[in-house]
């Protein structure tokens, strides 16, 4: 582990979100800094998006992993020209992150703006210093409108913002120890993601042979009618599960309200509540106060949750409802499934679709047209078999599973808890660096290659990752 050093002498920067900076730093407005390009009359160039994850990027690829449409107009004579080197970014999210270096030429939404720096800067540094949480809150300061919703931070209000300005060497001197820490955490987080990765097929290999062929090795099998699945056991049924599901009810969209949860205030789950069989019930968003909500909606624990679209991977997740606060529903893009606990135990069906055999007939059923995420209709749900003994027998299986997997799920919580703290401490560097907190000029990180290297980007889902800052309405917000 590399010891990084303060710098030696500091000096009050004048701004609150910056703090004290190395002595010999500049503390600039962004006005000196920066110039607004307003180039229009490029319709021929390439889409880019700002996102709050991951900076400036090509739209085509953010459509791609997203369920979201190109909402851009055909007419695209008023959009701006962005330049590699421009920062860009959404004046109406600025707030939350959505800022950003451009690598790409192409063409944003009116919505967006540029920026151009006026002297020989490293816009890299300066797209690490405007994602930091600090510089977030003080655009969030310069931001106004009637509601959160409609906060805007124009040009002329960016550009009465401070920033800290080392000098060119020293920029890129810091942009170049950026760059490699973030690989080398990247790479660290991917390792565990493979562990991850590991211990699920583990689990797979578990949860399988158990909900196609029970608990008794010497059990008589049967040829189950399914090529692909096999033989079962003899005393088995075959069942669609349309015979033991009674109601199939599909979530409400509400409008997210910014800013805190409070006590009495009702939520909404997001996507991220359903994660490989297990609910997570901090995975919510706050509805708007004066709302007028859907109460059958509300989540009750116990409930049998299926998300209707995500990725590939992920659409046709299920969990049970463990330890939800009050008021709390289901967003449209879970469904609700009402079981008849006299044929199926709800565990026991949350491993079948978990399994292979589940999988399997998700995936090929769950329907996306090109840049849409798949999804799943009730008939589909209805129509998926799953092995069916005793409810005995499946309790007996539920439990056994329990017991042979609880090691691998604790060891895939300490890797997810892991992966959770590398995050924050890029977070947490990339700002101390930024801001002149620690001195990286003559730090040198071993080289990585970057064969295979790709940016670590937390696994996100269609209302979940906040991207709607990418496919943004055309039409100018001032």
């Amino acid at each position: 582990m590399i010891q990084l050093y303060s710098y030696p002498k500091y000096r009050d920067s004048g701004q609150q979100w910056i703090g004290h900076v190395p002595s010999h730093w500049e503390v600039l407005p962004n006005r000196a800094l920066f110039k607004e390009r307003i180039a229009k009359g490029h319709d021929d160039e390439q889409m880019l998006s700002v996102t709050i994850k991951r900076g400036v990027i090509r739209q085509a690829d953010l459509l791609r992993d997203t369920s979201k449409k190109d909402s851009s107009n055909e007419n695209k004579g008023n959009y701006k020209l962005a330049l590699p080197g421009d920062i860009a970014y959404n004046k109406m999210r600025a707030w939350q992150g959505a800022v950003g270096f451009s690598s790409f030429r192409g063409i944003v939404s009116p919505a967006y703006i540029i920026e151009t720096l006026r002297g020989p800067d490293n816009p890299e540094f300066f797209h690490y210093v405007m994602r930091t949480p600090a510089f977030a809150t003080e655009a969030e300061r310069w931001s106004y409108g009637i509601t959160s919703d409609q906060w805007s931070l124009r040009s002329s209000d960016f550009k009465q913002i401070y920033c800290q300005r080392p000098s060119r060497d020293e920029q890129d001197a810091i942009v170049r120890f950026l760059k490699q820490s973030e690989k080398h955490i990247n790479r660290l987080i991917r390792a565990k993601r493979r562990v991850i990765e590991l211990l699920n097929e583990q689990k797979q290999a578990i949860i399988q042979r158990a909900v196609t062929r029970g608990l008794d090795p010497n059990v008589s099998l049967k040829p189950s009618g399914i090529e692909w699945l096999g033989e079962i056991p003899e005393h088995w049924q075959l069942a669609r599960i349309r015979r033991f599901v009674s109601h199939v009810e599909q979530g409400w969209s509400p409008v997210a309200a910014e800013g805190s949860l409070e006590q009495d205030q009702y939520a909404v789950l997001t996507l991220s509540s359903i994660r490989r069989g297990t609910f997570h019930s901090t995975a919510i968003k706050p509805i708007e106060k004066d709302a007028t909500i859907p109460l059958q909606m509300e989540v009750h624990d116990g409930d049998f949750l299926l998300s209707r679209s995500n990725t590939r991977e992920r659409v046709g997740d299920v969990c049970i409802v463990e330890g939800v606060r009050p008021k709390t529903i289901i967003c449209d893009l879970i469904y609700r499934l009402t079981l008849k606990g006299e044929v199926i135990n709800s565990r026991f069906l949350s491993l079948a679709l978990l399994s292979p055999i589940g999988r399997r007939q998700i995936e090929s059923d769950a329907r996306g047209s090109s840049g849409t995420m798949p999804k799943l209709s009730q008939g589909h749900i209805k129509s998926w078999k799953v092995p069916l003994p005793s409810l005995r027998e499946q309790e007996a299986i539920v439990n056994k599973v329990k017991e042979k997997t609880v090691d691998l799920d604790e060891t895939i919580s300490s890797s997810e808890r892991e992966i959770a703290l590398l995050r924050e401490y890029r977070t947490r560097i990339i700002a101390d660096v930024v801001t002149g907190k620690l001195d990286v000029r003559e730090v040198e990180l071993p080289e990585l290659n970057d064969v295979g290297e790709v940016i670590d980007v937390e696994d996100e889902e269609l209302e979940d990752s906040e991207e709607l800052v990418a496919v943004e309405e055309s039409t100018d917000a001032d």
